[in-house]
């Protein structure tokens, strides 16, 4: 009996969650700022962007490296495995290459601890000395990101001087837990970029970012917040490829995201906190 019960509510719980995807998938779609939203919880299991006018579809670099669709149940998404990623070449990117100087990434992950995990965005490191725009990551240690859902913005596409790498990322108070379900997002208005955890934004006080003493004008290192990060410099376009799942980085794709994505929504303005605590129910 107790088997049958405790299936019973395996069935219940399963089914409600796939009810509250569905309803929050379509309020998802039906937003007036929405440039792209890919589901992949569905049957279909499509890489298809929903809510768009473009035609914006993710493809894997060959047949041999590519994620694969699962199912938990009724619960299904994409799983990385740490070596695969998806990506969309820059002149198909359309308004996924945001002109407005805003953005909001957020999406519903499930995330194996370890390295650096690029969730998505126009991001490379690599080409032409750097062709950065803006990218959600989980875990950016360097400059006191580690574990940390970050949000990252570039107006340049290079480092920021006098650094070595690029700094200009907010990064959450909240760590993302290891092989948890969680929604993780960033916003960027034009002047702050900030960094949600299962919908909510706590801000950070002034700390000493790691790595920073001993470089022009920072002789005892740099003193700001991380959350939310003063930039007020806007987006560039500055010629990469949106990516999911990993970018280009020393020559090479790396920064792979090891884990799940259930979902993934790109906005051309910054959401509110009301906004993006909405989007946090979808399952």
């Amino acid at each position: 009996m107790r088997r049958i019960l405790i299936f019973i509510l395996l069935a219940v719980t399963a089914t409600a969650s796939a009810r509250n995807h569905s309803k929050v998938g379509k309020s998802l779609e039906r937003h007036d700022s929405l440039i792209a939203y890919w589901d992949f919880g569905t049957k279909e299991r499509s890489l298809k962007a929903k809510g768009c006018v473009e035609e914006l579809v993710l493809r894997a670099k060959s047949e041999d490296v590519k994620p694969e669709f699962v199912d938990e149940g009724k619960a299904r998404s994409l799983y990385f495995d740490g070596g695969d990623y998806l990506y969309i070449p820059y002149k198909q990117t359309g308004s996924l290459n945001v002109s407005s100087n805003a953005v909001t990434v957020v999406a519903r992950v499930k995330w194996t601890r370890g390295k650096i995990g690029f969730v998505a965005g126009m991001w490379d490191e690599y080409a032409n000395g750097g062709m950065r725009q803006y990218g959600l990551f989980i875990s950016l240690p360097h400059y006191n990101g580690k574990n940390q859902v970050c949000g990252h913005i570039s107006r340049t596409g290079r480092p920021t001087p006098p650094f070595p790498y690029s700094i200009d990322y907010s990064a959450s108070a909240q760590e993302v837990p290891d092989g948890e379900w969680c929604t993780v997002a960033f916003t960027y208005d034009g002047k702050y970029i900030r960094s949600y955890f299962n919908g909510e934004f706590e801000a950070r006080e002034p700390e000493l970012i790691h790595h920073t003493k001993g470089f022009e004008g920072y002789p005892e290192g740099l003193v700001q917040s991380k959350n939310p990060y003063y930039f007020p410099d806007g987006i560039g376009d500055n010629g990469s490829d949106f990516t999911v799942g990993a970018v280009f980085v020393k020559g090479k794709i790396g920064n792979h995201f090891r884990g799940n994505i259930s979902w993934l929504a790109i906005y051309d303005r910054a959401l509110t906190d009301s906004e993006i605590s909405q989007l946090s129910g979808i399952q």
